[in-house]
């Protein structure tokens, strides 16, 4: 029976519309049709309410199974997914031209007694109904072929993707992730040897990038997926899971086998084009084959960031201690967005003083997490796990809203000549939709653009200078944090419209001890002060280092010789206070 045929079939026997429209598509993905009808009953309940059509809710509930993630940190799955469904609603109101209600596909409402009488009486569902069906079922049709198309020239390499290649680029990914998966779930299940994940990442890649670009960046990975191919046997499977971090699931008998794949692989990736790759490498020795692949590849990763970490050594065995990271980090993502829902998170404010006038200029609005039953948590212990999870973009809207919240309470106490920094974190700059969220941000409180400085750690990625110039034509401050911390410092100046430097603290230290150093930190003020860029030194812990920084000619700091990090209600105390000593003296 064809889908269209099924649907109808099931509707005659007086199932709702989404329980028809998933019970035609049930079998396909081996789902049995009561457990279909018992899902989607729990979604088909627009219909109900003569709301939304159960073709809508059914349809989705078929994309869901088609492409739905099952695994949080595979975005790119994720984000295939809710584009697909976005495309599924269009096209259905398309080609109902606007009919997407059952009060309109029916004529009547069936949420009103009177009117599900005479839906009855005259058997509308099965007169009206079928053109939301038919039409639901072609678009879904469509969509599941054109996909299945795509899976077949998976091998195919792209040289160069381009934006509207960008969704085909997509589910070569996901089917790359979803073919190893299944392999070494297979090879798992089968194999009477021992298994091991090995998981290595080039170390400091970022420099690479950096020094050389983002193209040479590419061809890298390129030549070592290209690589791998040749090393690794038909029983040894790998995958680029992200950037730089790559997997190899092989078998074993003995752990030496293990030092010497690893030892052969670090020979022949050890240059590409007379540049010198080195690398961490993470090893988990599997002890129960079915345990869930994710949890397995955890702990490989744990390994690989220890090695990260060794000075000793750049190959890493997981140990039962690392558990206690992996703990960590599924408490950080488990309990992340109730911190958000529940105001957990707070925001704290390190002022920013003028040393010649002693004023307070400013304030960067950093994020403490004080939980109710641990205490505070500090950034350092959930930051990194948000910023590689990308869950890292809802702290910083969450923050960004509470420094715009106090700002309008400034602008209230008559004071608004204090801007408050907040962390652009790279994870945004991937698309454009937090400059719609500062926007609406800063419309709703009410308060200049100017006032709401943003912070971006110093980079070269093209997209990163692109975002910025955007940000800049939108009436947006922006500061290179972490100025000195890497090697694109001066490079990304010509390319991008900063208004401000923060002088990284580690580089403060290092060009202070030594008067080479004091000399070269001379010359980036004197840079600074010529090319009219704003300049603040972060890290200022003691008079001395304020004194030299007065010589040299920066005037703005932030750091603990003037104040801590401090909660909003402190910071406004202190800030009121200085306003009205400084309106004494003036």
């Amino acid at each position: 029976m064809t889908h269209k045929e099924k649907a109808m079939e099931l509707l005659k026997k007086k199932y709702h519309c989404s329980q028809a429209l998933l019970g035609a598509f049930a079998g396909d993905f081996g789902l049995d049709l009561k457990t279909a009808f018992k899902i989607s009953t729990c979604f088909g309940g627009g219909m109900r309410q003569g709301t939304t059509c159960g073709c809508i809710t059914g349809g989705l509930l078929v994309l869901g199974l088609a492409f739905g993630f099952a695994d949080p940190q595979n975005k790119e799955l994720e984000t295939y997914g809710n584009r697909k469904t976005e495309e599924y609603i269009r096209t259905f109101r398309e080609k109902m031209q606007g009919d997407i209600f059952c009060r309109d596909i029916l004529g009547k409402d069936i949420s009103k007694p009177e009117d599900m009488a005479v839906i009855r009486q005259e058997g509308l569902i099965l007169k009206k109904c079928p053109r939301a069906f038919f039409t639901g079922i072609e678009i879904l049709e469509k969509m599941l072929e054109e996909y299945a198309g795509e899976l077949l020239c998976v091998d195919l390499e792209e040289v160069d993707i381009t934006e509207d290649e960008e969704i085909q680029a997509m589910v070569k990914n996901m089917t790359r992730r979803q073919r190893f998966r299944r392999n070494v779930r297979a090879l798992l299940n089968e194999t009477e040897r021992k298994a091991a994940f090995i998981q290595f990442d080039i170390r400091r890649f970022k420099i690479i990038n950096d020094l050389y670009g983002e193209q040479f960046g590419d061809e890298v990975l390129y030549w070592i997926r290209e690589k791998l191919k040749e090393l690794c046997n038909h029983r040894q499977y790998f995958l680029n899971l992200r950037s730089d971090v790559f997997q190899i699931v092989t078998e074993y008998d003995d752990v030496t086998e293990l030092y010497e794949q690893i030892a052969r692989t670090e020979r022949e990736l050890a240059m590409y084009k007379a540049v010198k790759l080195q690398y961490s490498c993470g090893v988990y020795l599997v002890e129960d084959g079915a345990m869930e692949l994710r949890r397995m590849e955890d702990r490989a990763a744990m390994a690989r960031k220890a090695a990260k970490n060794s000075l000793l050594s750049q190959v890493v065995f997981y140990q039962e201690q690392f558990k206690t990271s992996l703990y960590n980090r599924k408490f950080v993502e488990e309990n992340i967005d109730l911190a958000i829902r529940e105001g957990q998170l707070q925001m704290y404010l390190q002022p920013k003083y003028s040393i010649s006038r002693n004023r307070i200029v400013g304030a960067e609005a950093l994020v403490r997490w004080q939980h109710p039953r641990r205490g505070m948590i500090y950034p350092m212990e959930f930051l990194p796990v948000i910023e590689e999870d990308g869950l890292v973009t809802k702290v910083d809207y969450y923050i960004w809203r509470k420094a715009a919240e106090f700002l309008g309470l400034c602008r209230e106490a008559g004071v608004e000549d204090c801007p408050i920094s907040v962390n652009l974190s790279r994870r945004h700059l991937q698309d454009r939709e937090f400059i719609g969220v500062l926007e609406g941000i800063v419309e709703e409180y009410g308060i200049r653009k100017q006032l709401l400085e943003l912070e971006i750690t110093e980079t070269m990625e093209e997209h990163v200078s692109q975002a910025a110039r955007e940000m800049k034509e939108q009436g947006f401050k922006l500061l290179m944090d972490d100025f000195g911390s890497g090697y694109s410092s001066l490079n990304i100046l010509l390319e991008t419209p900063f208004d401000m430097l923060k002088l990284d603290r580690k580089f403060m230290e290092n060009m202070m001890v030594s008067d080479k150093g004091q000399l070269i930190l001379k010359h980036v003020i004197t840079m600074a002060d010529q090319l009219k860029l704003g300049l603040i030194a972060e890290g200022v812990e003691t008079r001395d280092q304020v004194e030299l920084l007065k010589r040299m000619g920066c005037d703005q700091v932030q750091g603990y010789y003037y104040a801590k990090p401090m909660p909003p209600e402190d910071f406004r105390r202190l800030l009121l206070e200085d306003r009205r000593r400084a309106a004494v003296f003036s």
